[in-house]
């Protein structure tokens, strides 16, 4: 199956040391081949890049990796291809606008019976994926349940948990989620997530000799959350998120969890 990257910060922050763990596992450590992406936000802005070529081989993937992008809450994708072609448009993340902003969704999972299921709106994918397919409908849902982004969180916290369960019931639903100011994750099987805030130490890749130590890059204020489908780093505590939960970060905390 894929795997997801995101974060959530309370500062702008690059996501190089993360991302070059991912880059590996397309088609270098892992077999996810079938193309990668990352989506950055910048205030209501969101930098994406995009590839169908594996991350490992990607110069595209290579220059994400050194070029430190600075963003408040990022999403990141890489495929093993199970429902659709390899091709641009089925590479996550998606986006789409509701409400005014720019929603960025990524997926982990399959669910065979999806387009037989559910109907729909006037949301409309625009690959041949099970995962965008998923997105739209969450994003119909949303546009149906309020007129506007809500100012009670929960409630749509709730709304999205609901969603996310009926979609799970037809297959394996790991996903993130983000308008830049919220970031959503909801397990089905696997997903993990960390925060790093002071006092900052050294973190090392599991799948490279590399070790970077936080306290040079960051200041005594910053808080940083990345959730991931597997730990990144070998010498840190992960936490996991059971199945059927649905954890919700803002600016480097988790704020929600439901389920």
């Amino acid at each position: 199956m894929c795997e997801l990257l995101g974060m959530s910060a309370n500062v702008p922050t690059d996501i190089c040391f993360s991302f070059s763990e991912l880059v590996r596992r397309g088609g270098g450590t892992g077999p996810h081949r079938d193309g990668w992406g990352i989506s950055f936000f910048e205030g209501k802005g969101c930098r994406s890049f995009h590839d169908p070529a594996p991350s490992i081989d990607s110069p595209i993937a290579d220059f994400v990796c050194r070029y430190p992008i600075k963003s408040d809450v990022v999403i990141g994708h890489i495929r093993h291809a199970n429902v659709g072609d390899i091709c641009l448009e089925n590479t996550q993340p998606y986006i789409r606008e509701l409400w005014g902003q720019y929603w960025c969704f990524a997926h982990n999972g399959q669910m065979p019976g999806i387009f037989n299921a559910i109907r729909q709106d006037h949301i409309q994918p625009v690959g041949t994926t099970d995962s965008e397919y998923a997105f739209c409908w969450l994003l119909n849902a949303m546009s149906k349940q309020f007129d506007s982004m809500p100012d009670d969180t929960e409630a749509l916290a709730r709304l999205l948990r609901k969603h996310a369960y009926i979609l799970s019931e037809m297959g394996v639903f790991n996903m993130l989620l983000s308008n830049s100011r919220f970031l959503f994750a909801y397990c089905s099987t696997k997903l993990y997530w960390i925060t790093r805030r002071a006092p900052f130490g050294e973190a090392r890749l599991r799948d490279a000799d590399v070790t970077i130590d936080f306290v040079r890059e960051t200041t005594p204020n910053d808080i940083v959350t990345v959730v991931a489908t597997e730990p990144l780093t070998d010498n840190e505590t992960w936490h996991k998120i059971l199945p059927g939960q649905l954890c919700v970060f803002e600016k480097g905390d988790m704020i929600n969890l439901t389920g």
